[in-house]
């Protein structure tokens, strides 16, 4: 059933050569500011990916984040999407789901600062967690609709208690499965879908019906960004299918995340960058 995969742990050892693999493919095929011809991306680049600025909401979500890391709560994981590649199983701990399953602070401020570079009106997460990149996404845009999808009631529960500890106003969490709650809350938006996040069900055939599903929903100076581009075959065979996409016009791979851009009267560009001197991991 489809849903959001709501724990990541590092892959098994088969899985972990795979991925190693699959970084060292991109790290070959990958570029930096040099070279770059698009002032949108180089902008893009410098300003967004490559800042290393810190903003004043960092600091409480990143409490918070070290309170969920001694938690010691258990958990019982409802998870309906592509699951953990080592196999985990379905009851963990807080603290467990914090070091392993919520997205780690460089990603999660890189977020940040791509939206609030954006200023959405309407923001969408598919994947609540703990609530932590939620967190980021609701403090760039305070004046925003941000709109977040959880499948596991007990994860949502503890999301909601984040939400609160950081007096988050601007979060509206929806639980259930996505097939469900996604469709309907779009049928509801009364405003353009300006940014997305798609951290849910790491497949192919879902990871392509929420794009269309999200789709109509757009405009040409929205956002889509997908999580774990490269988290498996299948999610690189997503991947390349969103960019074949008719309605996308350009795209960045960053490896761990790939962004999506609809922008009117431009060629079709994708870009692959790294970037110096840090990355996007834990």
């Amino acid at each position: 059933m489809p849903g959001r995969r709501t724990f990541a742990l590092p892959p098994n050892p088969a899985g972990l050569i795979a991925q190693a693999f699959r970084y060292i493919r991109y790290w070959l095929r990958s570029g930096n500011a040099h070279g770059l011809h698009s002032p949108f991306v180089f902008s893009l680049y410098l300003d967004v990916i490559c800042h290393t600025g810190a903003f004043y909401p960092f600091h409480n979500i990143e409490l918070r984040r070290a309170a969920l890391r001694r938690d010691t709560r258990r958990l019982r994981i409802t998870d309906y999407g592509a699951g953990s590649q080592t196999g985990a199983g379905r009851e963990r701990a807080v603290r467990d789901v914090a070091r392993h399953a919520a997205k780690p602070p460089r990603l999660a401020q890189l977020l940040f600062r791509l939206v609030n570079q954006r200023r959405p009106r309407t923001v969408l997460e598919l994947g609540t967690s703990l609530g932590l990149t939620t967190a980021y996404l609701a403090s760039a845009a305070t004046q925003a609709r941000v709109l977040t999808f959880e499948g596991c009631p007990e994860t949502a529960a503890v999301a909601r208690e984040t939400f609160e500890k950081l007096e988050l106003r601007n979060v509206e969490l929806i639980e259930g499965n996505f097939d469900e709650t996604l469709p309907a809350a779009l049928a509801q938006l009364t405003e353009p879908l300006d940014f997305a996040f798609f951290d849910g069900n790491h497949r192919y055939e879902p990871t392509l019906r929420y794009l269309e599903q999200c789709l109509p929903h757009a405009t040409a100076d929205s956002v889509f960004v997908f999580d774990d581009i490269h988290w498996s075959a299948e999610m690189e065979q997503a991947w390349e299918a969103i960019k074949a996409h008719p309605a996308v016009t350009l795209t960045v791979d960053l490896f761990f995340i790939g962004l999506v851009f609809f922008r009117q009267n431009a060629p079709k560009q994708h870009f692959t960058l790294r970037i110096e001197g840090r990355g996007l991991g834990v």
